[in-house]
């Protein structure tokens, strides 16, 4: 028999789960997956409107589960799952081409709970491949929602879907136990594959506006105003970027304006290309030396990870800039406004008024204020986002153009006020070099502004 080969079949055969189980730790999330699951296929067999109705803003679908010494192992036994507009968020999902078989895959596995709201009882979580975050809200919220729909619609549609604002896709009531828990789903406005070194939640307000000690015992805290300034950070972007942000985050603050919002926050996540360079070297090293592992899964920290859905670099884009090739650092920027239901009503008056008294000559820098100044803030935020060079225009029809070295030492952000008076002694300066365009530094002494 010897040099001779024997084919055999196996008697075993690997059997396939046919059907997905919605299993996970929480029956909360159970519930979640099997109504995503249901209400798209649902929607599977509705035709899509030419153009959305006001009943259409009101809609939804609801459903009770009964069930009896029955898949008890997976599901409570009884549960009901509502969905909002459901023809509303699949126009949203639509139009920022999420396909309704990717949105059900990602929200059909478990997500993965996120610790970022110890003050309150909001949940977050995001999902297996980190592309949607999930967030608990409060009933005044889903109403809220309800009000600003139509409008929120209206915007998305006229700015063509530019904009910084919460990209919405699905909105959720599920009852478990006679309780009845309100489901927000939005897009990530961090990468889904990178990991975010740094990261801010900014409001323009200085007033106890600083990470706490225990927030920034976290690998990666959500650091606030106060240590935003204290660490001398900026994003350094190009001029045209620059200048397509802040159209942006104007356009996007009117809105919030005319809608009487306030309290809204400017979420910044910073990828150092660098050290994600180093990172993933290491990581790569620790493989090789551990290739006895059968798993081959080389992410367990969970830091950085491509997604399931393979590369998806169109679905970061809104929210994501590079850093300026003229910057000393090479950066990505994640960047997107966030928490944009508060009304300013009667509460948000009364917490004003309350504020400016506790805080006597730091009032200017609280951040319950009426929308209009709370607006001027947030845009004013833009003075943290400084481009590696400026365009500077003196008078009306001379042009100067400055460009700036970003030092580490000399990384603070410059007023208009001091880039017009830096564009000045710079022209000065170019008059004796026969006006060719230089590579200027700056600095100050006793306050005032010079050319080094």
């Amino acid at each position: 028999m010897d040099g001779h080969k024997i084919k055999t079949k196996s008697k075993f055969k690997v059997r396939r789960q046919k059907q997905k189980l919605f299993r996970a730790n929480d029956p909360l999330l159970s519930v979640l997956m099997w109504g995503v699951n249901f209400t798209i296929h649902e929607l599977e067999n509705v035709n899509i409107p030419v153009m959305l109705l006001p009943e259409h803003f009101k809609a939804y679908v609801k459903i009770r589960i009964n069930n009896q010494n029955f898949n008890k192992e997976v599901m409570p036994s009884h549960f009901k799952v509502k969905e909002y507009c459901p023809l509303v968020f699949r126009a949203f999902r639509e139009y920022w081409k999420v396909h309704d078989s990717s949105f059900r895959d990602s929200l059909t596995e478990p997500p993965i709970p996120l610790n970022e709201s110890a003050k309150s009882n909001i949940n977050y979580y995001q999902s297996c491949d980190r592309r949607f975050i999930l967030k608990s809200i409060s009933k005044e919220d889903v109403e809220q929602i309800h009000n600003i729909l139509p409008e929120y619609h209206r915007y998305i549609v006229e700015s063509q879907g530019d904009t910084l604002l919460p990209h919405y896709y699905a909105m959720y009531r599920l009852t478990v136990d006679d309780k009845e828990n309100y489901i927000l789903v939005m897009r990530n406005i961090f990468s889904s594959r990178l990991k975010i070194h740094f990261k801010y939640d900014v409001k323009g307000s200085t007033v106890d506006r600083s990470a706490s000690d225990k927030e920034k015992l976290n690998p990666c805290p959500t650091l606030k105003d106060n240590d935003f300034l204290e660490n001398k950070c900026t994003i350094d972007l190009g001029l045209d970027q620059k200048r397509a942000f802040m159209k942006r985050l104007e356009r996007d603050v009117q809105f919030l304006v005319d809608q009487h919002k306030m309290d809204y926050s400017l979420l910044i996540g910073i990828h150092d290309l660098d050290q994600g360079g180093m990172e993933r070297e290491k990581r790569a090293s620790v493989t090789d030396m551990n290739t006895s592992d059968l798993s081959g899964n080389d992410s367990s920290d969970g830091s950085e990870s491509p997604t399931q859905m393979g590369d998806d670099n169109s679905f970061d884009e809104p929210f994501r800039m590079r850093s300026s090739e003229l910057s000393t650092r090479r950066e990505l920027y994640s960047l997107g406004i966030i928490d944009i239901l508060t009304n300013y009503g009667m509460k948000k008056k009364s917490a004003h008024v309350a504020k400016t008294k506790l805080s006597g000559s730091d009032a200017d820098g609280i951040s319950t204020v009426r929308p209009e100044i709370y607006a001027r803030r947030e845009v004013l935020v833009s003075g943290l986002v400084t481009p590696a060079y400026y365009e500077i225009l003196i008078h009306r029809n001379e042009h100067v153009e400055i460009r700036l070295k970003i030092i580490e030492k000399k990384v603070d952000a410059l007023s208009d006020d001091y880039i017009v008076e830096l564009a000045k002694l710079a022209k000065q300066v170019e008059k004796n070099y026969n006006n060719q365009p230089l590579d200027l530094e700056w600095g100050f002494t006793n306050g005032k502004l010079h050319i080094l």
